[in-house]
């Protein structure tokens, strides 16, 4: 060991995206949609390394373009639709591990969360370090869409409410509810090489704005990220 706890950012970045293939090197608004991620995770500057794990060489040569290390190809085993995205992660921390690094923290950042910036990494580090916790994700306010009036539809199109007590709720006496987004997630090194997930028991919550917090998986999300690009929309976030 070199003696220094550093922190690592991990991007995982597979070749085989299925909804939008190719998507982790599709252009977004003129720029391949990885460049986004290994930009704000640079332009943050708190990693010793900011490593993109891949199974893809053409992924690996636009990683290394924009400035991320690529130390080593993913095995397949870790690059397919069933295995978590935190496998990768971990693959990544052991690597570094096995080479000497001492790694204090370990901060995963999905490329398809392009509008994530660096100051929004910033400030989710100053959160997870203010509260000792062992791992943080970031999370977005449910908006309109209210999850607590959420309906089931049968093969017959009738509607049964998925939370009964709450259908009949007005919005505003209901909790908050926020859903995971991938832009930001942290976890000290030891308790992600010892549990395998940032799904920790008393897990902590960082909220990012919708607006930067979207997760690209559907050509829906797609042009979405493309029209908060390129428009400034009135309000908080």
């Amino acid at each position: 060991m070199n003696g220094r706890a550093v922190s690592l950012a991990v991007i995982p970045a597979r070749g085989g995206s299925k909804r939008i293939p190719g998507k982790n090197l599709r252009h977004l608004s003129g720029r391949p949609l990885l460049a986004y991620t290994v930009e704000a995770a640079l332009q943050s500057d708190l990693f010793d390394h900011v490593l993109v794990s891949t199974d893809s060489p053409e992924i690996a040569e636009v990683a290394r373009d924009c400035g991320a290390d690529v130390p080593f190809l993913r095995d397949a085993s870790l690059s397919d639709d069933f295995v978590p995205v935190s496998a990768a992660t971990l693959d990544a921390l052991e690597r570094m591990h096995s080479a000497g690094e001492e790694i204090a923290s370990v901060c995963q950042l999905m490329p398809n969360c392009p509008l994530r910036t660096a100051d929004d990494i910033v400030a989710s580090h100053e959160q997870f370090v203010r509260t000792g916790t062992e791992s943080q994700v970031s999370v977005v306010r449910y908006g309109w869409q209210n999850p607590w009036w959420a309906m089931r539809r049968d093969e017959g199109l009738a509607l049964a409410p998925l939370f009964e007590a709450a259908a009949t709720e007005r919005s505003q006496d209901l909790p908050e509810l926020f859903c995971p987004t991938g832009a930001v997630w942290w976890a000290k090194a030891d308790a992600l090489r010892r549990a395998g997930t940032y799904h920790l028991a008393g897990r902590t919550g960082w909220e990012i704005p919708w607006r930067r917090g979207i997760d690209i998986d559907t050509e829906a999300d797609w042009e979405l990220a493309l029209v908060l690009m390129n428009i400034t929309l009135p309000g908080p976030g």
